[in-house]
């Protein structure tokens, strides 16, 4: 009989048919289901890529927005096309490595090329506003209007005031307009629809927010704003500058001084003078050749990739060698008590990394941690603030948080030696050193290298356990910027771009450094795993 004649029929087909009608039923409500199911799927997929276009159009990220656009078409196009069946399965992980990985590289490496950090945030018409709104000041003349403090739904500040016995809301995104049906009782704002009056109380509760707040007249940036000081009277305040759109100068009207834009993204007048807010431009390799060639951070880059380098490799041979000899000796089935031994030792690893550096932290303080006060007797060991004494504490602290890893993998990597082998070796006469050092390590580090080279890669950029054991001190005592001892090449990379607030935010020199990071992890990494495969041909 043929193949063909014993290959079952697809379902729907005579066959089902002549099984009866309830197989071809069920066949139906089941292909109908798993339509319906795709379908509502697909929608909170739509739904979800609809509000990121919205979000990105608001925000003018064009790039983010079209990008959400083709990986839509893609996924819509994927899912309901019965000629794609393989890019069904491929599709979400290609979506999360482009989002998560590619998109976040690419944006890296621009940022390496510009100016973004302080005084240059955004883009030059954002920076024209900021000036507009920074030199505003209060219109001399100009009468007070009564005000009241009011919030929206979601909380959001917003000044009421009285303006041609019309009463007028706006808030800092929204310029005023008049509100229908306000209750005005003499000068006070009694009532305003759609808006909660605040009290006293709560004014007082948000003072900063209410007088760091301002509220646009129109939409013309130059009619000015609404400010208040008390709460109750509002005035007009405008700006000094006034911007030129057809020349693309800044004027101050005090002074007369013009400003143009220059090379490096500022308002500059001819003195050579700046206004304090730019925007982004490209500079170039600027960053990199700062990196480098600039003394502030070239002297202690230096001494930190020598320690980021020590302390990656320190940490992987310490955490593996420790690990090691405590599989070795568990996996011995003379040793009792194998099972609460293994459970003990993994503890270590069941503590968020974070929380188990805090701890240690504290333990570890000069004056009153357990270290000093308890074991040794109330000394005052700078655990934390000598040099060297701190590097040996984050190595330590790392060993005691990484062993437990190593423990398991080389559990399981001895585990899956075939015993036969070990038979073979003692046959051939092989002492046990012979055996370890010829069959069984060989054996171990092929199916270990790559873990040990993906732990080399996280302890190179392991940012936690820095910053919440040392938080990269004790400090370099003659860098002007600030770095320390322990820091290692990412959280130089924290501190330089000045999101702690330590320094002045520059996020082109900090993504600079960031690329060089990317670049040397990933040529260790070349190199590592050249060296693996060459243990899988000597094996």
């Amino acid at each position: 009989m043929s193949s063909s004649s014993t290959r079952p029929a697809p379902a729907g087909t005579d066959a089902d048919r002549a099984r009866g009608p309830g197989v071809t039923a069920r066949h139906e409500r089941g292909t109908t289901a798993g339509l319906l199911v795709k379908i509502a799927l697909m929608a909170l997929v739509d739904a979800f890529g609809v509000y990121v276009v919205l979000a990105a159009w608001a925000e003018e990220s064009f790039g983010i927005l079209w990008a959400m656009v083709a990986l839509l078409v893609a996924a819509n196009y994927v899912y309901f096309s019965r000629r794609t069946l393989p890019m069904k399965y491929v599709l979400p992980g290609l979506a999360f490595l482009l989002v998560y990985q590619i998109y976040v590289v690419a944006y890296t490496g621009f940022v390496a090329f510009t100016n973004y950090g302080d005084g240059h945030n955004s883009t030059k018409e954002h920076a024209i506003d900021a000036l507009l709104i920074q030199n505003e000041r209060r219109v001399e003349g100009t009468a007070g209007v009564p005000l009241a403090v009011v919030a929206d739904d979601g909380g959001t500040l917003g000044f009421a005031v009285v303006v041609d016995d019309a009463v007028r809301v706006g808030t800092a995104e929204r310029p005023l307009e008049e509100v229908p049906d306000a209750v005005v009782d003499g000068r006070v704002i009694a009532d305003v629809p759609g808006w909660t009056v605040l009290s006293r109380q709560e004014v007082l509760a948000r003072q900063q927010e209410v007088t760091r707040l301002r509220v646009p007249v129109s939409d013309d940036a130059e009619a000015g704003s609404i400010r208040t000081q008390d709460a109750r009277t509002g005035y007009v305040y405008r700006s000094a500058l006034v911007y030129d759109a057809d020349a693309d100068t800044m004027t101050d009207q005090v002074t007369g001084t013009v400003y143009r834009p220059n090379d490096r993204g500022q308002f500059e007048a001819e003195d050579g003078t700046t206004l304090g807010v730019g925007w982004r431009v490209p500079v170039g390799a600027e960053n990199f050749v700062t990196a480098f060639g600039d003394a502030r951070y070239a002297q202690p880059f230096l001494r930190i990739l020598a320690w980021t380098f020590a302390f990656a490799l320190l940490s992987v041979v310490t955490t593996f060698l420790l690990g090691l000899f405590l599989a070795m000796v568990f996996n011995d089935p003379r040793v009792r008590g194998r099972r609460v031994y293994r459970t003990l030792l993994i503890l270590p690893y069941a503590i968020p990394g974070f929380l188990a550096a805090l701890l240690w932290s504290g333990l570890l303080n000069r004056r009153f941690g357990f270290v000093n006060e308890v074991l040794l007797g109330g000394a005052e060991i700078g655990w934390l603030t000598d040099p060297w004494l701190a590097k040996l504490s984050v190595l330590g602290v790392n060993l005691w948080l990484g062993f437990p890893y190593m423990f398991l993998i080389t559990t399981g990597a001895l585990q899956a030696i075939p015993s036969d082998l070990l038979e073979a070796a003692k046959v051939d006469g092989a002492g046990r050193f012979r055996t370890w050092r010829s069959v069984v390590m060989p054996l171990l580090l092929v199916a270990t290298a790559p873990l040990l080279i993906s732990s080399f890669a996280f302890n190179f950029n392991n940012f936690t356990l820095i910053y919440m054991l040392t938080g990269g001190g004790p400090r370099f005592a003659d860098a002007s910027v600030p770095l320390g001892h322990t820091d290692i090449l990412i959280s130089m990379v924290y501190s330089v771009s000045g999101v702690d607030g330590s320094a002045p935010k520059n996020y082109g020199l900090a993504s600079a450094l960031s690329i060089v990071i990317f670049l040397i992890v990933a040529t260790v990494s070349a190199i590592a795993f050249r060296q693996t495969r060459k243990l899988e041909e000597m094996s």
